[in-house]
């Protein structure tokens, strides 16, 4: 029987690999890192700090991350982690150098879909080779007859960033470029966010993957920055959490147009370790849905619990001190590779 199965965000949540701080840094500064993260240091390259991330940081996200693992096995979920690796290791193609990133968001670099387990072609250099840290969990999902694909791996080429271009064009289309986080599940329907961190090639290419079967929907003018869970977030069938700062009527995905939204509030600003964060106040927002009445959300964000509950939620409150530091909340921090229910089409 297939390890992975799933097929949204919301399904009863059975296994789930919880990634690590162990080892993350900030990557040399090149073209990519500009293009993703610093782009308005462009004109100040000497600026952009690279380097380990403090150990204070580490350790205390480390233990964060055991808590996050050690509440979902009590709730019945199978929990796996990676490794440590060397992310201070050269990583070398014939046209670039630079050296690793962190395994911190799984969410990132892996797409669980259906029975498959998709390696995406990430717009980071340093990111290049991340699925690495995975490899013996995916290889256990593949003996069990999961299905395990790799997009093809990108040349990340000079030409293919323009840091100094607005945000949302600086991730140029000579080839398939996507994290995984770009995309968000709701049965036969994926929402794809065409942004910083994902081309319009790159929804060609998963769609061509993925078959008939599934529509790939690519989301426009929506957040032009990277990643989309702290924007749209699915809660369970027909309802559906947004950024207010970001999603309005004009730019709403049209399959969801029917579902009924919830508005984030105002989200309390954690704060953030070094010269500037990874993310926004909005990572807040970038909660773990473990089953349609439950969710994992940052303690801190007393507002939005009680905008969940309102709507029948429970809460698990726990936290991710340094989620704005290292650029991620529990859903990137976790990749969701089998829940239970069976693929649908939600229409409402």
């Amino acid at each position: 029987m297939s390890l992975v199965s799933v097929h949204n965000e919301w399904d009863p949540l059975e296994e789930i690999i919880v990634g690590t701080a162990l080892g993350a840094r900030v990557p040399r500064a090149d073209r990519s890192v500009f293009t993703v993260e610093y782009a308005d240091q462009y004109e100040n390259q000497d600026q952009v700090p690279s380097g380990p991330y403090p150990d204070r940081v580490l350790k205390e996200t480390e233990e964060e991350l055991q808590v996050l693992a050690e509440e979902l096995t009590k709730l019945g979920v199978t929990v796996r982690r990676p490794g440590e690796r060397d992310n201070s290791a050269t990583i070398t193609t014939p046209d670039w150098q630079t050296d690793g990133f962190h395994d911190y968001c799984p969410r990132d670099g892996l797409l669980s879909v259906g029975q498959t387990v998709i390696e995406t072609p990430m717009a980071l250099r340093a990111r290049f080779l991340e699925p690495l840290a995975y490899k013996d969990i995916l290889l256990e999902y593949f003996a069990s007859g999961s299905r395990w694909i790799s997009a093809p791996k990108p040349r990340l080429t000079d030409d293919m960033y323009d840091p100094s271009a607005p945000a949302g064009e600086r991730l140029l289309e000579r080839e398939p470029v996507f994290d995984a986080a770009n995309v968000l599940r709701f049965g036969t329907d994926l929402l794809y966010l065409v942004s910083d961190s994902g081309n319009e090639l790159g929804a060609t290419w998963l769609q061509s993957a993925l078959g008939d079967t599934y529509t790939v929907h690519p989301c426009r003018k929506l957040y032009a920055s990277t990643h989309v869970d702290s924007t749209i977030v699915p809660l369970r069938p027909g309802l559906v959490l947004v950024n207010p700062s970001r999603v309005n009527d004009e730019n709403m995905p049209d399959f969801l147009r029917s579902w009924q939204t919830i508005t984030c509030p105002d989200l309390v600003d954690i704060g953030f370790t070094g010269d500037r964060p990874h993310c926004s106040v909005w990572i807040g927002m970038n909660l773990l849905v473990v089953r349609p009445d439950l969710a994992v959300v940052d303690r801190r964000q007393t507002g939005l619990i009680k905008l969940l509950e309102k709507h029948g939620m429970d809460v698990l409150p726990l936290q991710l001190t340094h989620s704005r530091t290292l650029g991620g909340g529990f859903h990137c921090a976790t990749l969701d590779v089998r829940r239970g229910g069976s693929l649908e089409t939600y229409s409402f």
